[in-house]
């Protein structure tokens, strides 16, 4: 597994006649992992389907290793791009063994059967996201934050070089979105990952891309990014940013009430 290029050029999307995102260029290098963060409706999700080709560009172009992921043969673009979404009701009959096995669907031939090194990755990612103990549990059994595990060492084995996340700690407790973060930060491929929580972006990502009302309002690394002014513009709530005396990334912390006349919200 290497990672690959991610380059997001001039990307508008549309529902009708609404524009989810306009002209949007972002760029992954290999290896990276790149956050997007912004309010709800700013966006994320929309991208990101572009990118793991559920959503069509309606201008603009999004390149994986130089090509346009758009004009990828299935099976090859499923060999380079593994995503995780928010919603996801296809593997209600299998077992967890079963649902991670999938990740290696387009590196075998049809009827072909699971081989030892097969068999070694669906292990391995199970191990990763601590989830061995569930392989021969019905999927649609399991908790929203096991299934969530599921899925993502799913994506694991699937051994893509760019590896597309929505939201992947929603429904993990404490320990269990750390363990996935650090597990994610590991690899090496390239990583797109929107996050909600920033302290979780500031820590694990390499840069963030700020999306508000489908456009990137700022891009750069945590420490340039997480700014109490910006932060109030994005998200119409005053914060405070210092530096982690121990991890040495920016660590938000969000105030009651509204922001201050120094930073106005955006209305």
């Amino acid at each position: 597994m290497t990672g690959a290029e991610l380059v997001i050029d001039g990307v508008t999307l549309t529902a009708g006649a609404h524009r989810l995102v306009e002209d949007v260029s972002l760029t992954a290098r290999p290896g990276e992992v790149v956050g997007l963060v912004g309010p709800n409706g700013s966006g994320k999700s929309s991208l990101l389907r572009a990118v793991y080709r559920v959503l069509r560009p309606a201008a603009g172009r999004v390149g994986v290793d130089g090509t346009d992921a758009w004009s990828l043969p299935v099976r090859q673009l499923a060999r380079t791009v593994a995503a995780v979404v928010q919603e996801s009701g296809a593997e209600s009959d299998l077992s967890v063994r079963e649902v991670v096995a999938m990740g290696r669907t387009p590196h075998k031939r049809l009827l072909d059967g699971d081989t030892l090194e097969d068999a070694e990755l669906i292990r391995s990612a199970l191990a990763a996201v601590d989830a061995t103990a569930l392989a021969h549990r019905p999927f649609d059994r399991l908790s929203g934050g096991e299934r969530r595990r599921v899925l993502i060492a799913r994506a694991l084995a699937q051994q893509p070089s760019l590896l597309v996340l929505d939201e992947p700690t929603n429904h993990l407790d404490i320990r269990h979105q750390l363990e996935v973060l650090s597990t994610v930060r590991r690899l090496p491929a390239t990583v797109l990952v929107a996050l909600h929580d920033l302290n979780l972006a500031a820590y694990y990502c390499d840069r963030l891309y700020v999306l508000c009302d489908g456009e990137v309002t700022a891009s750069g690394p945590p420490a340039d990014i997480l700014t109490p002014l910006l932060l109030a513009e994005v998200y119409g709530v005053e914060c405070e940013v210092a530096i982690h005396p121990r991890t040495g990334a920016p660590q938000v912390t969000f105030l009651p009430g509204e922001p201050s006349p120094a930073a106005p919200a955006v209305s």
